[in-house]
Order: C-alpha cells, then sequence, then structure tokens
C-alpha cells in the first residue's frame, strides 16, 4: 500500500497556503524610506502614532462602557490593539500577529465576560485599528502573503460570529471581512503599480546604458574601417621595398635577400588579412567605406559645403599642414572638424565659425568656435553630415592618438571643440 506524502490532503493544503504568514519580510525598511523629502520620509510613521493617539483612549472608552469590561482589561486589550501599529511602519507581517491575536483575545473575553450589548465579534475601534494595519501590510507583503490574511480574518470572524450567536447585539463579522478585503486588494494593487512602475525604470536605466554602450561599439568599429586605409598604405610600402631591395641594392648578400623576401612576403599575407578583417567591419554603407579617407587637404572642402549650408566658417591652417601630418592624425583632425561643424549646422544655423590648426611642440591644436546662433534661423542639416556619433567619435578618435578634446559652451551663447593630438602617433607618449 502506498502512504501519500507527509502534508498531502487538506491538511498540507492549509498548511502551504499559511506558510507565508509565518516568514517575515527580510527588508525592514521603513515606508517611504527612499522618498527625496525628509517630511515624506517620517510621514508613514507620523500618521501611525496619530493613529496610536486617537485610537488608545477611544478603545478603552468603547470595551469599558460599551462592552462592559473592567478598566484595567480595557485598558491592556486598548494597549494590545493599537500600540502595535507604530511596528507597521517597517514591520506590518509581525504587528499584523500582535494586533489580530489581540482583536480575537478581546472578542473572545467580551464574549465570555461582557455586559453591553454592541455590535459583535468587532468592536468598532478594533475595528478601525485593524483596517489602518490593513494597508501597511498590502504595500509591503506580496500577493502569496495578503491572501492568507485575508483568509485568515473571514475564518476568525465567521467562528466568533457562530460563538456569538444570540447576543443582542448585531454581527459585524461580513462588514470587517469586506473591508479587510477592499483595502487589502487598493493596497496590493498600489504596491504593485510601484513595482511595476520602478522595474520599467530600471529596464529603461539599462536600455539606455545598453544603447550608450552599442553607439561606442559602432563607432569604434567606423575610426577602425577608416584607419584601414593608413595602415595598408604602410603595409603595401614595405612589400614594395622589400621585394624591390634585392634589385636597387647591388651586392646585397643571398641570406639578406631571403630575409627581404620574406619580409615582402609577410607584408602581402598581413595586407590580405586586413582586408579579410575589413569585411568584418563592413556595415552596410560599404560604398562609403571604400572611398579614399580624407585629410587637413580636404578641409577647404568641407568649409565651402558648410558655407553652402548657411554657416559662414573661416579656415586658419598652414598650407604645408598637409603634408607633415601623419595619414592617422590628419584622418582624425578632419573627423573632429566635420562632427563640429555638422554639430553647428544642427544645433546653431546660421552662426559664424572659425576652424583653426596649427602644430606646437609636437602636437596638432585642432580649434572649432562658434557663435551664438541668430534668431529664427532654420537649420539645412541634411546639406552636411557628421560621419559618426558626435561628441562621441570626437573623443574615441582624440583616445585613439592618446590626445585630449575639450568641448563645452561659451559665455556668449557660443561652443567650442579644442582637440589636441600628438604628432607621434608610435604610442610611446602620453597626452
Amino acid at each position: 500500500m502506498i502512504k501519500p506524502p507527509a502534508g498531502s490532503g487538506r491538511g498540507g493544503a492549509v498548511t502551504a497556503l499559511l506558510a507565508p504568514l509565518t516568514q517575515p519580510s527580510a527588508d525592514h525598511t521603513p515606508l517611504l524610506a527612499h522618498a527625496s523629502r525628509r517630511w515624506i520620509r517620517h510621514l508613514p510613521l507620523a500618521l501611525a502614532a496619530a493613529a496610536v493617539c486617537a485610537l488608545l483612549p477611544s478603545a478603552v472608552n468603547v470595551l469599558h462602557h460599551d462592552y462592559g469590561l473592567g478598566l484595567g482589561l480595557a485598558a491592556s486589550l486598548a494597549v494590545a490593539q493599537t500600540v502595535p501599529l507604530l511596528l507597521a511602519v517597517s514591520r506590518p507581517l509581525p504587528a499584523w500577529w500582535l494586533v489580530g491575536g489581540a482583536d480575537v483575545v478581546g472578542s473572545v473575553l467580551v464574549l465570555l465576560l461582557g455586559s453591553g450589548s454592541a455590535s459583535l465579534p468587532w468592536p468598532a475601534t478594533g475595528l478601525v485599528g485593524y483596517l489602518l494595519l490593513m494597508l501597511p501590510l498590502a504595500l509591503r507583503e506580496p500577493r502569496r502573503v495578503l491572501v492568507p490574511v485575508w483568509l485568515v480574518t473571514a475564518a476568525a470572524g465567521l467562528a466568533l460570529s457562530l460563538a456569538g450567536l444570540g447576543h443582542p447585539g448585531g454581527d459585524n463579522s461580513v462588514l470587517a471581512v469586506a473591508l479587510t478585503g477592499v483595502v487589502l486588494v487598493l493596497g496590493g494593487a498600489l504596491r504593485e503599480r510601484a513595482e511595476a512602475r520602478r522595474l520599467l525604470a530600471e529596464q529603461e536605466h539599462i536600455s539606455e546604458a545598453e544603447r550608450e554602450r552599442r553607439t561606442l561599439l559602432e563607432e569604434r568599429a567606423r575610426i577602425a574601417r577608416e584607419l584601414h586605409d593608413v595602415v595598408a598604405h604602410h603595409m603595401s610600402v614595405i612589400a614594395v621595398q622589400a621585394a624591390s631591395a634585392p634589385y636597387r641594392v647591388p651586392g646585397i648578400p643571398t641570406a639578406a635577400a631571403e630575409e627581404f623576401t620574406a619580409i615582402a612576403g609577410t607584408a602581402r599575407a598581413s595586407l590580405a588579412e586586413m582586408r579579410r578583417l575589413l569585411g568584418v567591419l563592413r556595415s552596410e554603407e560599404s560604398d562609403a567605406d571604400r572611398t579614399p579617407q580624407p585629410g587637413v587637404g580636404q578641409l577647404a572642402q568641407l568649409v565651402e559645403t558648410v558655407g553652402r549650408a548657411g554657416v559662414p566658417v573661416e579656415l586658419a591652417a598652414p598650407p604645408e599642414l598637409a603634408d607633415a601630418l601623419p595619414p592617422a592624425v590628419g584622418l582624425s583632425a578632419y573627423r573632429i572638424v566635420q562632427e563640429a561643424l555638422a554639430n553647428v549646422v544642427r544645433h546653431a544655423p546660421g552662426a559664424r565659425a572659425r576652424v583653426s590648426l596649427a602644430v606646437d611642440d609636437h602636437r596638432l591644436l585642432v580649434t572649432v568656435v562658434n557663435g551664438a546662433p541668430p534668431a529664427r534661423a532654420e537649420s539645412l542639416e541634411a546639406s552636411v553630415e557628421g560621419t559618426g556619433q558626435g561628441l562621441v567619435g570626437m573623443r574615441e578618435r582624440v583616445r585613439l592618438l592618446d590626445g585630449r578634446l575639450d568641448t563645452g559652451p561659451l559665455p556668449d551663447g557660443g561652443f567650442q571643440v579644442a582637440a589636441v593630438l600628438p604628432l607621434d602617433t608610435s604610442g610611446e607618449t602620453t597626452a
């Protein structure tokens, strides 16, 4: 014969249902403790204290005069039924055990020792205090706790009503159970709504962080695609020089010629691997990625394009600067100026701008300054577009070269972008 497992059947179901009542929440943070204003943080405790001050003398008076209990017994029951409301601010479930137990004991004592004809089984003050307790309980505890609380309340009310049959006073157990359910439903709905809003805010924060991370990764991939041409040019030079060295240098030893041949082969293999890498980094705009990469020498054309978009730009750069810059530095300088001017067209249409480039102490100084936009100016940003993510792209390009970027508004309402790019791109210097 197979025996049923322990705890099965009706008894096991009741035990499982009532189990949450013996497991109070580990979170003892008072209600509204995370509010920004101090008076709101102290509001629940103040309301609980006001409720105790109002209910305590009323409960003593009702239990003594309306239900005929002795003054000492009435005072003790009143204290047990009201003072635990202060505990409900941070520990509502233990407070429910205290208040609920005191209410049941008080009803039993009224049935046994009372002489009044007031309604049973819940004295009016005890019912009010119990309903006040239900609100913080519903705001703190989950649904798996609220349902057993309501069932225990209904069961206790039914048992006390049956015990008080024939009492001259009325029966208010149905009213107590109904009001308790209403308060628990409303409080639980408020709690679940607040929890849903909190989870939504957390998800939005996570989504924003993930969006920023994705934007940064896209910008880094774009910069890597652009720098491919620069690196490929150097690798091509190495391959050509290594392959032609045995023919350009007379009397070269055989071992050295073999070394040059190996270097040329390695360079060509590296170029092939770089082409595969570039294929991985290609975006949907593959045609744009195959165009030659610009440099400082193309800034004049960029300034002309921005001028046609309605933003007059003044360019100050030495003519010989284009040939003096390393390709990576020239490309980064061009992209920084391009993004800065695109931001001017987008956010300050019609404002005058000035672009200046200068070399100082083995560093390239790039400055883009614009004034305040004129009133009612219309943007023509479709004519001038940046290639990256604005300031995010500028910072990544400067970081790549171990440089420095300063951006910020000016007192006259304009904006300034200033970048310092070291000309030594070997990575041995720091900004």
